[in-house]
């Protein structure tokens, strides 16, 4: 519960500034060219508070804040005094009338990027591109435990995600990549994992692990927490133990421990485990044992548990001061835009999955990890959000802002407005368009839900 109600709030915390921040794009624009603004309001149905300016514009905030809205002077909605005409929104030039359209998405971009250099002034912590282990295709093209990644292809790299995303997109164009690693002996190196060889239909979120990559901050140290009575370990080995490795197998991560167990238990006999104790390291040797795992499946056993699973430990801060952040948080839009365009062509053409259409539900629960994690993460959730709205909403579909600045840029080609039915049937296109996203959108969350 204390979940799904911290996802609700910073949800609508998150809509409430990306709306308020897009439908003053538009408002300030219109008063700019001269259009009388009847409302500017955040939320849509019921005013709950409401407050009228010296020009006549009402500013509100309603009950269902799942948008917001500015109303302008317009005949083709009210009644007109004529002493007003020259106020209309319909009776502005048609370049005026694509500013103030376009002002809404490009209102979003700018604070998308004032979010980038509020965030990266502050500093946003992250996780390193350094490998901790490498297995099958990986291993295979040269990659090696400790590696740091810095870059893929044309791309240079800092974190995890960066490198996974870069990573990802070449996995979906069926290439390979190219890697730039420095490795544990500060040597930059070259690297090839050829991407380009996994298996058709391969998901998509989990690229780095199919090509055999873990990245350093995903590994939990093998350190023995508990040892389970009347099990081998009994005697052998302590609380507080490392385990190194198990039947000459080297161990990074408490992940790798139930497969080598698993190894050991069928080879027969009985295997050494080399421990980190203290200053001392030690070989020790156990036999596994026959046993049932939590599903009442039989597994080989030991003994040993481990800390359950907690949040990784940051190991690197993306932060500069407030001059050189300015061209770092437009780097980053940049980066992010041509990831999101890249996205939307790929899922168009096939080559990507539509499962990468996101709802409500996922960018609520987003919304909420991002909350939690700090001010840096909640500032870049909200700047990828902010950048996301301006994408979307430039999309050349009607009823979006996209689609009337389709309708304008025709009028300038024709020469004259589209006529009313022409756009009436673009409004039911678009709604017919809006519904069927809306509808992958809100299938994938349900999806999301399920796989929980």
């Amino acid at each position: 519960m204390g979940e799904f109600i911290g996802s609700v709030w910073w949800m609508i915390v998150s809509l409430g500034v990306l709306v308020t921040f897009h439908e003053f794009g538009h408002y300030w624009v219109a008063r700019r060219c001269g259009v009388k603004v009847l409302r500017f309001s955040v939320g849509f149905g019921k005013p709950l508070w409401m407050r009228r300016n010296r020009a006549g514009t009402e500013f509100a905030i309603a009950a269902i804040p799942l948008g917001g809205y500015v109303k302008m002077l317009d005949e083709r909605e009210v009644e007109v005094h004529p002493a007003e005409r020259g106020q209309a929104f319909n009776h502005k030039s048609v370049w005026q009338r694509i500013a103030i359209v376009a002002a809404g998405p490009l209102a979003n971009l700018v604070l998308c990027v004032a979010l980038l250099w509020a965030m990266f002034v502050i500093g946003k912590q992250d996780y390193s591109a350094t490998i901790g282990r490498a297995t099958g295709m990986a291993l295979t093209a040269g990659l090696q435990t400790g590696d740091r990644v810095l870059g893929v292809d044309d791309r240079d790299v800092v974190t995890a995600g960066q490198a996974s995303m870069a990573l990802t997109t070449a996995a979906m164009d069926r290439r390979d990549a190219t890697l730039t690693v420095l490795d544990a002996q500060q040597q930059v190196r070259t690297r090839t994992l050829p991407l380009s060889q996994l298996p058709a239909g391969f998901d998509e979120r989990w690229v780095p692990a199919l090509a055999g990559l873990t990245w350093q901050f995903r590994m939990q140290p093998a350190l023995v927490e508990r040892i389970e009575p009347g099990h081998p370990a009994e005697g052998v080995l302590m609380p507080g133990d490392l385990l190194l490795a198990v039947d000459g197998v080297r161990i990074d991560s408490a992940e790798q421990v139930p497969a080598q167990v698993r190894a050991l238990g069928e080879r027969g006999g009985p295997g050494m485990i080399e421990v980190q104790r203290g200053a001392d390291r030690m070989a020790l040797e156990i036999t596994p044992q026959q046993g049932k795992d939590a599903r009442g499946q039989p597994t080989w056993q030991i003994g040993v548990g481990f800390p359950q699973s907690s949040a990784p430990v940051y190991d690197t801060t993306l932060q500069y001061g407030p001059l050189a952040a300015l061209p770092a948080a437009l780097r980053e839009t940049a980066r992010a835009t041509s990831d999101s365009l890249g996205m939307m062509r790929r899922m168009i053409t096939g080559a990507a999955s539509l499962q990468n259409v996101s709802g409500p539900v996922t960018i609520a629960r987003v919304a909420n990890v991002s909350a939690q994690r700090g001010l840096d993460w909640f500032l870049w959730f909200l700047a990828v959000m902010s950048l996301s709205l301006c994408i979307i909403n430039l999309l050349p579909i009607p009823i979006l802002d996209g689609g009337h600045l389709l309708y304008y840029l025709i009028e300038l080609v024709k020469g004259s407005p589209l006529s009313e039915r022409a756009m009436a049937a673009g409004q039911y296109i678009g709604l017919a368009l809006l519904a069927g996203l809306m509808g992958l959108a809100f299938y994938n969350d349900i999806l999301g839900l399920a796989s929980r």
